[in-house]
């Protein structure tokens, strides 16, 4: 029980150990029974009217939590909910060997699961992964893998980014446009930060359909993982824009999905038309995934210039009574909320519209730009999930090396995400209990493939999972020899992760990729600039 990742609240270890095979039957309510099974799949369990493996309900655990008891005769699982036993399950599983980590049984012998007492629940209740698929494409399999590997970390949120100007993801059967010309690109930049742009000459592309995403978030959700669909709004608009022109700020303008990284000036409309629009498309993406308690709207790095060069724009702002552009982006974002809220999804936002104001009060903010303004939006009452680049992104390199694979920038160590306080102590008890928790983001313009994927998500992943669900930081030494002992059950499971001791010789500069450059782009310095330009009244322009 030394070796657990992430770590239980509490653990006692007593002497014997009790025999699991292959087959063992296991007894309980049939919803929390289907949960145990699901973690523990690779024993296919045989669920029983009786059996010396029990699982049960117990009122007044936190939502999510469990409690095992292992002894030689039997196992008692007690769970709050069908996560706090698919948790039980996870954890029982990393118990056993890692050959459990396996997709299927490759010895007939029996395991053991050492007897003793684990009680266990989260500290917070988002504990994500933001999967950028619309810069770099990945198919199906992929997302549906990386479900897999986010419910053997008790994480419990996907943010998929399903649009942005590279790319739009998803079927629309109401705009199908959107799908058939703003889902590929006929080349991608390759050159390096700040150098002349060069292009590989390769077309990208791919969409999932709606059938598609019903099949991932019910996956996900058998998993204890909640889908959080983004479609960024209203900037990043270029692959919507190139579908269909006509809701762009300037009518008859042409548009393409862009080639390279970084930001376009291209910017929805913020008049009624656009909003219908986008509302059917939420319709069609919330029908696909069913129930969608949380639906990410973007709001940042607009450039808020075409509003204010458009006659038609400037009246309509004039006629809802707002001072500028950045008061109607704010009205904007809020009345896309308000339209969620009408659907029964509570909208997410970076923290370019908190700083532009308007916001409604249960808006969920994701202050990427620093613990600095995403203590103001506690402060202001808002839920907030922390996603500062520095230690959550992880499009940074792992070291300042040419031996990494190329990066945004460096560096971004395991160490510094299992440093990272969410809710540092030195807030207010009010603005801590407004951090609802954290997630590690992968924006994909570094990662052209799954191998990539791998690499960039694990083990900062691990680390990431250790801060949400224990609730601060990790004693690096003892979290590092836990973190040992877990990587061989990602070895089992054929993680290609980024090993502790540095790249190994295929995994140095990517799959295809060049090598970083380190030193371009530090992002201590990056932090500094970010915090100051949310302070700015034009803090809605591109921060980078």
């Amino acid at each position: 029980m030394d070796y657990l990742l992430p770590r239980p609240k509490t653990t006692e270890p007593a002497s014997g150990s009790f025999e699991l095979a292959p087959g063992t039957a296991i007894a309980g309510p049939a919803h929390l029974v289907d949960s145990v099974r699901q973690a523990l799949a690779v024993l296919d369990l045989r669920p029983a009217e009786t059996a010396a493996v029990t699982v049960e309900q117990v009122p007044g655990l936190a939502a999510e939590g469990y409690e095992i008891t292992i002894t030689p005769e039997s196992v008692r699982i007690g769970a709050a909910d069908p996560a706090g036993a698919f948790y039980a399950g996870q954890t029982l599983r990393q118990l056993l060997p890692a050959d459990a980590y396996r997709s299927v049984m490759i010895s007939e012998l029996p395991w053991t699961l050492p007897a003793g007492r684990i009680e266990d629940a989260p500290s917070f209740s988002w504990r994500g992964a933001h999967m950028d698929i619309a810069r770099n494409f990945l198919p199906k399999r992929e997302v549906l893998r990386l479900i897999d590997l986010l419910a053997v970390h008790k994480l419990n949120r996907l943010h998929l980014h399903l649009a942005d100007d590279q790319g739009w993801r998803v079927e629309s059967r109401a705009f199908p446009r959107l799908h058939e010309i703003g889902s590929h690109r006929t080349q991608t930049v390759t050159s390096y930060f700040g150098e002349e742009p060069t292009f590989d000459g390769v077309p990208h592309g791919g969409f999932y359909t709606l059938s598609d995403l019903a099949e991932i978030s019910a996956y996900a959700r058998a998993r204890a993982i909640t889908v959080v669909p983004e479609i960024d709004v209203p900037g990043h608009a270029s692959a919507i824009l190139a579908a269909y022109p006509s809701l762009g700020a300037k009518p008859g303008e042409p548009y393409q999905v862009l080639e390279r990284w970084g930001i376009s000036s291209a910017i929805l409309s913020p008049l009624p038309a656009t909003v219908e629009f986008l509302g059917t498309v939420f319709d069609e993406i919330i029908g696909a995934l069913g129930t969608v308690p949380y639906f990410h709207i973007g709001g940042d790095e607009c450039v808020l210039d075409e509003w204010a060069a458009s006659p038609e724009i400037a009246a309509y702002q004039a006629e809802l009574g707002l001072e500028t552009p950045g008061d109607l982006h704010a009205w904007f974002l809020r009345r896309l909320a308000d339209m969620l809220a009408e659907r029964g999804s509570r909208a997410v936002v970076w923290d370019e519209a908190f700083v532009s104001g308007m916001l409604r009060e249960d808006t969920i903010v994701m202050p990427w730009r620093g613990h600095g303004v995403g203590r103001r939006a506690a402060a202001a009452g808002h839920d907030v999930v922390a996603t500062p680049v520095f230690p959550l992104y992880f499009d940074y390199a792992e070291a300042s090396s040419t031996e990494e694979p190329v990066g945004i920038g460096d560096a971004i160590t395991v160490e510094d995400v299992a440093t990272f306080d969410p809710a540092p102590a030195d807030w207010s008890p009010d603005e801590r209990a407004r951090v609802i928790g954290a997630q590690f983001q992968l924006w994909s313009e570094r990662i052209p493939d799954s191998r990539t994927l791998d690499y960039r998500a694990w083990p900062r992943g691990c680390a990431a999972a250790e801060i949400t669900w224990t609730g601060g930081p990790a004693v690096p030494d003892e979290f590092r020899k836990r973190l040992e002992a877990h990587l061989v059950r990602l070895d089992a499971a054929g993680v290609e992760y980024r090993p502790l001791a540095g790249p190994q010789p295929w995994q140095r500069g990517g799959t295809g990729w060049r090598r970083h450059r380190p030193g371009v782009v530090a992002v201590h310095d990056v932090m500094r600039h970010l915090d100051e330009m949310t302070h700015s009244a034009d803090s809605t322009r591109p921060s980078m």
